[in-house]
């Protein structure tokens, strides 16, 4: 059973920058596309980055475009968001998720192709 760990969560103030990172334990993902969604509170779950299995695809929420990059490294079975010109509205749980239900070399911003998640780490970005 595949169990994913995040790190790197925290608090900075606006303009700084955090890197996500997400572990995978139990099976190999790196046959698997990867992503990043977040949820504030009172909000509905929303895509933020997403990595293609290959690795030469990724997308990404327009709000974060230029600002957060995804990438991954397939040897240590992790992936990582490097978050910088962090924003107050980027305040939320971040959750890092395995395409368990996505077969193709593709990025997906559907949470239902994501079929194994995190446990969510908490990012707060203060003005």
């Amino acid at each position: 059973q595949v169990q994913l760990v995040e790190s790197g969560g925290g608090s900075v103030q606006a303009g700084g920058s955090l890197r996500l990172s997400c572990a995978a334990s139990g099976r190999t993902v790196g046959s698997y596309g990867t992503g990043w969604f977040r949820q504030a509170p009172g909000q509905e779950r929303e895509f933020v980055a997403g990595i293609s299995r290959s690795g030469q695809r990724s997308q990404y929420t327009d709000s974060v475009k230029g600002r957060f990059t995804i990438s991954k490294d397939d040897a240590k079975n992790t992936w990582s968001l490097q978050m910088n010109s962090l924003k107050p509205e980027d305040t939320a749980v971040y959750y890092c998720a395995v395409a368990a239900y996505l077969y193709s070399d593709d990025v997906s911003r559907d949470a239902r192709s994501y079929g194994i998640w995190g446990q969510g780490t908490q990012v707060t970005v203060s003005s």
